[in-house]
């Protein structure tokens, strides 16, 4: 029986590869990363005694690094089990809780159609390619030569020219035995009831063969060489083969580029073909395309199957802002933990093929390096070019940020960025509202270039010289965490059964240092891929893949110096236990004192704005004492009963740390 590639795609995407794998093998769980998808075996293939058998969920492959054996789910179980086809597919299905489908003779008709599609493609594309050869194809060559594209290049992308007839290439199908239907169905001509005789689709232009996932011909696009065709670019229209929204130009090499290790897993999209071939020859070889058309949401659907955070790279001009806008929209819903996307803004009147043609790839590169977080982009988009200068004014911004942040689908992911507009608005109005500054009179442009870490800054009570600021000793100290917070971490990560007894209450947990937050996530991340059974030494190894290790090792070093003995691996659980909690219960009342702090604050700058002196003065005394209860608390870290000392009951030698 013939199965449909329909049917086969929805297998592999209800089943994971690891699941099929995992029934015959043992993951490595030194190497293996769950969260990722990413698993390791001693190959069922070949004896070893080291796991050099790999697969991804993501990519749906796996692959012995030791005997070459590769494939997909079905490759899998026919190698390694002898099954036909048939009977694998059977299995997938049967995991998959999915019937086969009914044999149907006209689906299995439809499928030998689509095979002899895929070669009347293919001839055509040769045909094109000859063509550019030809003496015809003089001015085309020249226009490439122009572009700066080499013969590797142009044979790389298979591009080919289309001659100013109307039937060269009619013709030439014909010639070869290909029915008028298949040419028509292939949309390389003009046919329709108004239209006596068909005729070429494609006429004096560069062609661009457009290839599916698996690397067929599914399409074309056209540059036009006339400045009087009606198009500049044309593709093919919609066919058996081709839906336009939902293929990307480059998609296959593109992929290929992201595994290796220059792609380093990142895949970029920029507007049109001749920027993709141009990074290509460059080295940039893992940027795509959409089709002519504004990016849709299956487009997207596909750079998220190849990386979760692809980057979009727009022109600087209006033009590119208003079709970045376009794509934060189209994002936005479809955001999960982990799954983003990054925008990166070309200088004004530069596209990606002017920057690498002259001094090669860095300038490029260093437009992705500052590719703008999505986060970044719709602040920018909301505040650009207006000023906030009322109360009104501000509380539009802020109903207005709130709209745009309540279509994330996801909830973790809403009430992340709900919270990173409600920093930002603060910072802003803050700064709005500082007094001896004029930009209380609208010059919002100023205020948001104001950075967030002057805003968020704790205030010192203590002058420190220009030096002394620049030391060794006060940037390092000033890089660590809070003391409660590195207790946080390495409790649990010396005692990871903490995390199984209330994950649920301990992933909300928020902290002030950035780095500590992003430590915790990648905790919560290992903690929720693992199971009930993550040891300490697994925890610690996953967090060195991440390249945590020299954080972890500046927390262990914190606590040691602070003497917080029960952080460390040798406190009995009871003695962990009681110290995390004492930490929790300080985290949790310092970020609502800083919370309610923020508040007093943001109320005081209105207050201050509108004259409202009585109401100022209560706000001051209020916020001396948050202030006055902030500092208390901050003085009492490591005083608490419990911290630094130790009950006695250990499991190892005392003094011990991670």
């Amino acid at each position: 029986m013939r199965f449909s590639n329909q049917f086969l795609d929805e297998l592999r995407d209800r089943v994971t590869i690891s699941d099929v794998i995992g029934r015959r093998v043992t993951w490595d769980r030194r190497k293996t990363n769950t969260g990722k998808g990413d698993y390791w075996a001693c190959c069922p293939f070949h004896g070893e005694k080291s796991p050099s058998f790999h697969c991804e969920d993501r990519k749906g492959r796996y692959h012995c690094f030791g005997c070459g054996v590769s494939g997909d789910h079905f490759r899998f179980l026919m190698e390694l089990d002898g099954l036909p086809f048939n009977e694998a597919v059977q299995q997938i299905a049967d995991m998959a809780g999915v019937a086969l489908p009914a044999p149907d003779p006209e689906t299995e008709r439809r499928e030998r159609e689509r095979h002899n599609l895929f070669d009347v493609m293919e001839l055509a594309t040769r045909f094109f390619q000859d063509q550019l050869q030809t003496a015809a194809g003089a001015k085309a060559r020249a226009y490439l030569r122009d572009r700066g594209l080499t013969g590797r290049t142009i044979e790389t992308f298979r591009l080919g020219y289309s001659s100013d007839s109307r039937n060269a290439l009619k013709a030439f199908l014909a010639s070869k035995g290909v029915a008028r239907e298949q040419i028509e169905a292939c949309g390389l001509v003009v046919h329709g009831p108004d239209v006596p005789v068909s005729y070429d689709r494609f006429r004096d232009r560069i062609m661009f063969p457009i290839l599916s996932s698996r690397e067929k011909v599914i399409a074309f696009g056209g540059r036009a060489l006339s400045s009087d065709a009606p198009a500049k670019y044309l593709n093919s229209n919609e066919t058996e083969l081709f839906s336009k929204g939902q293929v990307l130009y480059n998609f296959s090499r593109a992929r290929r580029a992201s595994q290796g290790a220059d792609g380093a897993g990142t895949i970029i999209a920029v507007e049109g073909y001749m920027d993709v071939i141009g990074l290509a020859q460059a080295g940039v070889e893992n940027a795509v395309a959409p089709l002519g058309t504004a990016l849709t949401e299956n487009q997207l659907a596909l750079l998220w199957k190849m990386t979760p955070v692809p980057v979009l790279c727009f022109d600087g001009d209006g033009a590119g802002m208003r079709a970045a806008s376009r794509a934060v929209d189209l994002a936005l819903p479809h955001l999960k933990p982990g799954q983003s996307l990054r925008i990166a803004l070309l200088p004004d009147g530069k596209d990606p093929d002017d920057l690498v043609k002259i001094e090669g790839r860095a300038p490029f590169d260093k437009v992705i390096a500052e590719a703008r977080a999505l986060a970044d982009m719709v602040w920018l988009r909301e505040t650009s070019g207006a000023t906030f200068e009322t109360p009104e004014k501000r509380a539009e911004l802020e109903a207005r940020l709130k709209q745009v942040t309540q279509v994330i689908g996801d909830e973790s992911v809403r009430r992340h960025y709900q919270q990173d507009m409600r920093d930002r608005l603060y910072a802003f109005f803050q700064n709005a509202a500082r007094p001896g500054k004029d930009d209380r009179r609208g010059n919002s442009q100023k205020r948001s270039r104001e950075t967030r870490a002057e805003s968020n800054a704790p205030s010192q009570s203590v002058q420190v010289t220009e030096k002394l600021a620049r030391s060794g000793v006060v940037v390092g100290y000033r890089s660590l965490p809070k003391l409660r917070e590195s207790v946080l971490i390495l409790t649990v990560v010396n005692h990871p059964q903490l995390f199984f007894e209330a994950y649920d209450e301990l992933s909300q947990i928020e902290f002030e240092n950035p780095e500590s937050q992003k430590f915790w996530q990648a905790i919560l991340s290992i903690a929720a891929a693992s199971g009930d059974e993550l040891t300490r030494e697994e925890l610690i190894t996953a967090l060195e893949v991440r390249n945590l290790d020299s954080l972890l090792a500046k927390i262990d070093q914190q606590i040691r110096y602070a003497r917080l003995w029960t952080a460390s691996e040798h406190a009995a659980i009871e003695d962990a236990r009681e110290g995390f909690g004492q930490a929790l219960s300080l985290n949790i009342r310092a970020r609502a004192l800083i919370r309610q702090q923020r508040e007093i604050e943001r109320e005081l700058a209105e207050a201050t704005e509108h004259n409202q002196s009585e109401y100022v003065e209560r706000l001051m005394r209020t916020l001396k004492e948050v202030q006055l209860e902030v500092t208390r608390l901050e003085n009492q870290e490591a005083l608490v009963d419990g911290f630094g000392v130790m009950s006695g009951r250990v499991k190892g030698p005392a003094g011990g740390g991670h």
